[in-house]
């Protein structure tokens, strides 16, 4: 079953991953894979079963979004309300005090996964549609916090430790693709279709790449009309 093939693809690179350090300006690093376990679980158990025709990369967890829920894009809201996940979420091993984990009652809304799952719900209404043929998956699962409490992304590593990381994040998003053997894999941004075309070239072409913008708030473009944009890249790929 694909679902059973996600959650041991996801053990394998929690495991794969325990080992990294890096340097600074990196300072502390959060793996939901494990504190966050139970919703992540939940959402590859209860979304992950069957083929795909559309898997989406992200790039690695917002502060307010997987870093709390333990699901891609995980904006507190449309888990717990849309896709009806809220399962217990521990603790990092060790917390900025600045950036603390506090599960489903973190207060916050993580802008991007607001916009991602918001989109996909007014779209198709019930998560179940959208899950039938859709899948969301990041490709680091690590969050890195510098010192000062500021996010660090995963593109901004120096090589040495970026190609420890990505050595088993591709093994990981291999696993997903062989899983649920997508016609495409769309990356959330340029950095995940990066990763998805690396995937492609060592998986000989079994599938299409393509991306749609980020929607992050960082990007002007994706604060005019995101929803919109994202659309038109989709049906000018032939996705939609």
């Amino acid at each position: 079953m694909p679902a059973e093939a996600l959650l041991h693809a996801a053990n394998s690179l929690r495991e794969a991953l325990r080992p990294l350090r890096f340097a600074a300006p990196v300072d502390f690093v959060y793996q939901p894979l494990d504190y966050a376990w139970a919703p992540h679980a939940a959402y590859l158990t209860r979304f992950g079963g069957g083929k795909k025709k559309v898997v989406f990369v992200g790039m690695n967890p917002g502060p307010f979004g997987m870093t709390q829920t333990g699901v891609p894009f995980g904006e507190i809201a449309a888990v717990r309300d849309w896709m009806k996940i809220h399962e217990p979420v521990g603790k990092p091993e060790r917390e900025h005090p600045k950036r603390p984990v506090l599960g489903f009652d973190c207060p916050q809304s993580e802008v991007s996964g607001r916009r991602l799952w918001g989109h996909f719900a007014a779209r198709f209404g019930a998560a179940e549609n959208f899950f039938a043929e859709h899948f969301v998956a990041n490709y680091c699962p690590l969050v890195f916090i510098e010192a000062g409490g500021k996010n660090f992304t995963p593109d901004k590593l120096p090589a040495a430790e970026a190609a420890a990381l990505n050595a088993p994040c591709d093994a990981h998003l291999r696993a997903v693709i062989t899983a649920l053997q997508p016609e495409w894999v769309i990356g959330v941004g340029a950095y995940a279709e990066e990763c998805a075309l690396r995937a492609k070239e060592t998986m000989n072409g079994r599938f299409k790449t393509g991306r749609i913008l980020h929607p992050s708030p960082a990007s002007p473009a994706a604060n005019r009309d995101w929803a919109g944009a994202a659309t038109k890249q989709l049906e000018k790929l032939g996705v939609w």
